[in-house]
């Protein structure tokens, strides 16, 4: 799991316990913030107050004491209508975002010398396959590959972010000496749907 960190001790409204609301909720707490659940089917609202996380129904909610709303990619943004947790999150100043975002800002907390390289796919046919074929390829180059998104695992259940690779091919040369060229700590390869972009800033 990637933890997300910047939401320490403040309250975070995610809406959609799917796979990736559910899994963003859980990254959430693990890097400090106090996330609200709230989805419209009972089986997912249970299955979250099973993990032990507060689930409260948003329709009631005080939406000034949120620092920010997770959507999940199937609620609409803006087409045909917002959905009704847009629509309390802007009339209260609170930004909309989603699990795309919130895996962005986590890597940007990382010193910019330590961060792993990312691969996102997106486009109308083919993204599935294109994000396979890309993982395989970098995998045998013998990189570090964590391949994610909308394609199988949510990027936020993806592993954390590790140790830097083994040495790249521009360290092989003797005029390389002296320099640290050295592979990413890992290349994550993630298929991203236009709803999650919709989602990111």
């Amino acid at each position: 799991m990637i933890p997300v960190p910047g939401f320490e001790g403040r309250r975070i409204a995610v809406f959609g316990l799917g796979r990736s609301g559910l899994t963003a909720a859980r990254a959430l707490k693990a890097g400090g913030a106090l996330p609200v659940l709230w989805d419209d089917s009972v089986s997912s609202r249970m299955q979250a107050e099973a993990e032990g996380f507060v689930v409260e129904d948003l329709t009631v909610a005080d939406w000034s004491g949120f620092a920010a709303l997770v959507l999940s990619p199937g609620a609409p943004l803006t087409h045909p209508k917002p959905h009704w947790t847009v629509e309390k999150a802007r009339a209260a100043g609170v930004e909309v975002i989603g699990d795309i975002e919130l895996f962005a800002r986590a890597i940007a907390t990382l010193p910019e010398g330590e961060r792993p390289a990312v691969v996102a796919i997106t486009g109308t046919n083919g993204k599935s396959t294109t994000t396979a074929l890309i993982g395989w390829v970098l995998k045998q180059a013998g990189l570090t590959v964590h391949v994610g998104g909308n394609i199988g695992i949510g990027v936020l259940a993806l592993p954390g972010f590790g140790e830097r690779g083994p040495p790249g091919p521009l360290s092989a040369g003797p005029q390389e000496a002296d320099v640290d060229v050295r592979a990413p700590k890992a290349v994550y390869v993630i298929e991203v749907s236009s709803y999650q972009l919709d989602l990111t800033t």
